[in-house]
């Protein structure tokens, strides 16, 4: 038996060896590499088991082949050559660029956006347009839950795929842990397609626990494209007074939805290995008409703004087998580049250290950022460790808004009247570079002014956190705390 604890004993050693080559050989960064090799040191076997769940590096990973990948680009590429007149702002080209040639995110002119600040209205609008899909509906959501709102859902697409509409359907594997599979089955056996992604099944696919979809993207009849924070559950409708969770969310209808559609067809490629190309879910756009439409008029609490042209859109996705963290890039760039004012709202503050220190240059070069955070989390966990990092921010000068009413789940930015984004990306480690995630940029005063009225409607029911003093003046076991799960922010 003393051969058997000395072979134990080997194997380990052999694992933990081979974890240090690979995190020596996979170049990160060196506070990070020597943080895993003390984790691996000095956590017997709790360190392993937290390398092979949360420490490999899938960025070099090629989960899609670069042929496939061609081909989902190319029906998206045809339809921008095909764009006349398309004018880039010139204070915006070098982000543009950026996007373009790291991302494949192509600039779309000619769209329509509504902006959706709550969920009874999102949901309403999304169902009128389910209820009118003449040729297909893709859906990709983190959650779906198994709840009314839920099954209302689902009720609308098996009603659809009945009268002869293609019915697609991704939802994330962890985020939807708890769904019963019956509710899944049920949408399989009406005739829709449904995978969830990455499942995570033991021994298969366990080291990707940590690399989880979390986009919210929907695409209809390859015309009307939806994109944003809102995941599918009740808790977004539990009435117009802020009960329920707040939360922005667009509705775009215009060339930019070839963009979304091909952020969809990655993912379904990636989860069902069909290769999706056809001009078909690419089709003509439909002229736009400016004036809002009778439906519009009967709910006018959808809209911030009359709906309108929003100028150029771009619709970035980001993901950790991308080559390079996109969207976190596009935020230094804005953050650096920005002339008078960058707004931000994110449900969580865990910020990568580029983000952290371009907010806190662009605060003390006297440029005016301002960051909302819920003043209560759904995690209480991350809600400690982001505390660090909040201090550290207003010492800068950044101004941080506590949105008080409920929980604020809302991802936005809006920067100098010129520039905007809304998605599904937080301002965190997990979004950055862990998740699959998607935002649309927009480049267009009009968006922007919009947005940053978004923003500014929520500091209406905000207080300003500004005596960092009594952030000192908490108890000494509190902060530690926070400064000890400050740590694990890459994994929160």
């Amino acid at each position: 038996m003393i051969y058997v604890h000395w072979l134990i004993l080997l194997v380990y050693g052999l694992a933990v060896v081979g974890a240090m080559i690979k995190v020596l050989m996979d170049n990160r960064q060196p506070a990070k590499t020597m943080a895993w090799m003390l984790v691996l040191t000095f956590l017997p076997l709790l360190g392993i088991i937290l390398y092979f769940f949360f420490g490999q590096n899938t960025r070099k990973e090629r989960l899609i082949s670069q042929q496939s990948l061609d081909q989902l680009t190319k029906r998206s590429m045809l339809e921008f050559v095909e764009q006349k007149d398309l004018v880039i702002p010139e204070n915006y080209k070098t982000l543009v660029q950026l996007f373009a040639s790291q991302n494949w995110a192509l600039p779309f002119k000619d769209n329509e956006t509504d902006i959706f600040t709550n969920g009874y209205d999102f949901f309403g609008s999304l169902l009128r347009d389910i209820s009118k899909a003449q040729h297909h509906i893709h859906l990709d959501t983190y959650i779906f839950e198994d709840d009314a709102l839920g099954y209302l859902i689902a009720d609308a697409l098996i009603d659809r795929v009945q009268k002869g509409v293609e019915v697609r359907v991704v939802y994330d594997d962890v985020g939807c842990w708890h769904v019963k599979s019956a509710f899944f089955e049920r949408m399989r056996e009406a005739g829709i397609e449904v995978h969830g992604f990455m499942p995570v099944k033991f021994p298969a696919f366990t080291s990707k626990v940590n690399y989880r979809n979390h986009r919210k993207l929907c695409v209809i009849d390859g015309c009307i494209g939806y994109i944003g924070g809102m995941n599918i559950a009740t808790r977004y409708v539990k009435g117009r007074d802020n009960r329920g969770w707040r939360d922005t969310h667009l509705r775009i209808r215009g060339n930019a939805v070839y963009g979304i559609q091909k952020a969809f067809l990655m993912d379904w490629y990636f989860v069902d290995r069909t290769l999706i190309s056809s001009r078909k879910y690419y089709p003509p756009q439909p002229l736009l008409d400016r004036k809002k439409d009778e439906e519009a008029t009967q709910t006018t609490s959808v809209f911030v703004g009359e709906r309108r042209d929003c100028g150029i859109v771009q619709i970035v996705t980001s993901s950790p087998i991308s080559p390079w963290p996109d969207i976190m890039q596009g935020y230094v760039r804005i953050l650096m580049g920005a002339k008078r004012y960058v707004y931000m709202e994110s449900p969580y503050f865990l910020p990568t250290e580029p983000v952290l220190f371009a907010m806190r240059t662009a605060a003390l070069a006297g440029i005016d950022i301002r960051l909302m955070i819920p003043a209560h989390t759904d995690a209480k966990l991350v809600e400690w460790a982001s505390r660090s990092y909040v201090k550290e921010a207003v010492e800068a000068g950044v101004k941080v808004h506590l949105y008080e009413p409920c929980f604020n789940h809302s991802k936005l930015l809006v920067c100098d009247d010129s520039l905007c984004t809304c998605g599904s990306t937080n301002v965190d480690f997990r979004s950055f570079e862990n998740n699959f995630e998607a935002n649309a940029f927009f480049y267009d005063r009009d968006m922007a002014l919009r947005m940053k009225k978004v923003f500014m409607d929520d500091v209406a029911n905000s207080t300003l956190l500004e005596d960092v003093a009594n952030m000192e003046k908490r108890p000494f076991l509190n902060r530690l705390w926070e400064s000890l799960l400050r740590m694990l922010s890459p994994l929160l």
